[in-house]
């Protein structure tokens, strides 16, 4: 998955495996307008029995409420970070006690994982972090050591599954990416040798999402026929398959016994036509009862360590790699449950978020007089989904259904929320105007969103937009638009 600056969050299944507890997690990312306050959200990990959770940077007040809490915390170095981590040993040992020591110091936060940076051998970062992931990674272990962490942190690397490779279906024909073989096998030796493990994204729905002729029933855990035979070895799913297809990489270059985390895998509910509430929820729980029973994949039977992608929506992520990108979550931006989801822990499915504030019952909507013809609609509209997130709107989406006017509506509404409800947030001129009628249409999953408040007065500021997104639903009805 590209550019993941989310957070996830792991939920214990509670299964015991030579005395190692292995466990379900989650990421719990923070790129949003206003994201939910850190105590909210450690209480909702605890309500949901969720015992592991994977940060992607080092967040005080997010470490603050997690002190004491008992749950397992992977902590994140940006890959912003890397060249300076790679080129300054003393950089290294400021970060690990500023960010580990100091909270470990008293055992309030339970630390496992440094994790140095973010799927950094992506493609489509050109090589900007080949020189300086491994450097980091070694800085970043040497600090532990003289911290007197070495043997309590581990280090490890999130790496994309496009950092191996095979030459047909079967996993067995696996091995890591030739044009980077020498430096993975530096890095998984260095891993090895410091007690380390090898964590890696998978993500069947980017499978689906980027080849059509890609077999759909073959990303989920149910009901695929045609299962791949590789030496007696069955498959039936695409996560098993590439899984197995690291194990035979690893295998073939002296490492069969080397730990695997799943740091990333998912399903999002909107934004495209394959992301929807109903296939979330499908591959999900398939995989959450596929690996319950610690059954395993066929080249390593026993309990998987996974961290489910991701905990929360985030608002204000890049949409680059697509639109879905702000709805992986299983709890919506305000820790609502999208749909019934058993962690294991708690049979009865999710728990909401308790205790969340939220701005007035109001809306801004488009004015039932203006004019579809009016020359500033498309330009107003182009702005709000600019500044705000409209990626809910489109084909194959959650709100497809719209009829222009609301299409209009939502996105005026979404820019007047993410702005805290300021009055001027709904001055669109001659077009917009402020409801206490809710616009949403009569049932179904289409609601128009009321934010939450924010937990200070700065609280989301840093999170804002900064860029101005290019949504593709935004043409939709700027070309709807045209016609009319």
């Amino acid at each position: 998955m590209g550019m993941k600056d989310g957070i996830w969050i792991s939920m214990i299944l509670g299964f015991m495996v030579l005395g190692k507890v292995y466990g379900i997690g989650a990421n719990w990312g923070t790129q949003a307008t206003h994201p939910l306050p850190p105590n909210i959200v450690v209480k909702l990990l605890k309500d949901n029995g969720i015992q592991k959770v994977k940060l992607f940077d080092a967040d005080s007040d997010i470490f603050k409420a997690l002190s004491g809490s008992g749950i397992e915390v992977m902590v994140g170095i940006p890959n912003e970070m890397l060249y300076s981590l790679a080129n300054s040993l003393g950089a290294a040992e400021k970060w690990v006690e500023k960010n580990i020591s100091s909270f470990l110091s008293s055992n309030s936060v339970d630390i496992k994982y440094v994790a140095v940076g973010n799927e950094p051998f992506l493609s489509q970062f050109n090589g900007t972090f080949l020189s300086t992931t491994f450097p980091a990674l070694q800085n970043i272990q040497a600090a532990l050591i003289k911290a007197g962490l070495g043997n309590r942190v581990k280090v490890t690397i999130p790496l994309n599954a496009d950092v191996y490779e095979s030459s047909s279906e079967k996993p067995s024909t696996g091995d890591f990416r030739q044009d980077i073989r020498d430096l993975m096998v530096n890095i998984v030796k260095f891993l090895n040798d410091n007690g380390g493990a090898f964590t890696v994204n998978i993500y069947p729905f980017i499978s689906l999402y980027n080849d059509p002729n890609f077999p759909a029933d073959y990303a989920f855990f149910d009901g695929y026929s045609n299962a791949i035979d590789d030496n007696g070895k069955i498959y039936n799913n695409v996560f098993d398959a590439n899984h197995d297809t690291l194990l035979w990489a690893l295998q073939k270059n002296g490492y069969p016994n080397m730990s695997i985390i799943i740091g990333e895998i998912g399903w999002p509910t909107d934004g495209d036509n394959n992301a929807n509430l109903k296939a979330a929820q499908r591959f999900n729980q398939g995989f959450m009862t596929h690996i319950s029973g610690g059954k395993g994949t066929p080249m390593r039977p026993g309990p998987i360590d996974a961290y489910l992608f991701s905990l929360i929506d985030e608002d204000a992520k890049s949409i680059q790699p697509g639109n879905f990108e702000r709805h992986w979550g299983i709890f919506y931006f305000d820790g609502t449950p999208k749909y019934n989801l058993s962690l294991g822990a708690n049979n009865g499915g999710l728990v909401p978020a308790n205790g969340v504030r939220y701005l007035a019952r109001q809306w801004c909507v488009l004015s039932p007089s203006a004019s579809l013809d009016d020359p500033q609609l498309a330009d107003s509209v182009g702005y709000a989904c600019s500044h705000a997130d409209c990626t809910s709107l489109g084909h194959g989406t959650s709100f497809a259904d719209l009829d222009t006017r609301g299409n209009i509506s939502y996105a005026f509404n979404s820019y007047y929320h993410e702005n805290d409800q300021l009055a001027i947030a709904c001055k669109f001129p001659n077009l917009s105007m402020i409801t206490n009628t809710d616009p949403s249409p009569p049932g179904g999953t289409c609601k128009f969103k009321i934010m939450i408040q924010a937990s200070s007065p700065k609280s989301h500021k840093s999170n804002a937009f900064t860029s101005k997104p290019v949504n593709v639903m935004l043409l939709i009805i700027v070309s709807l638009l045209s016609v009319l």
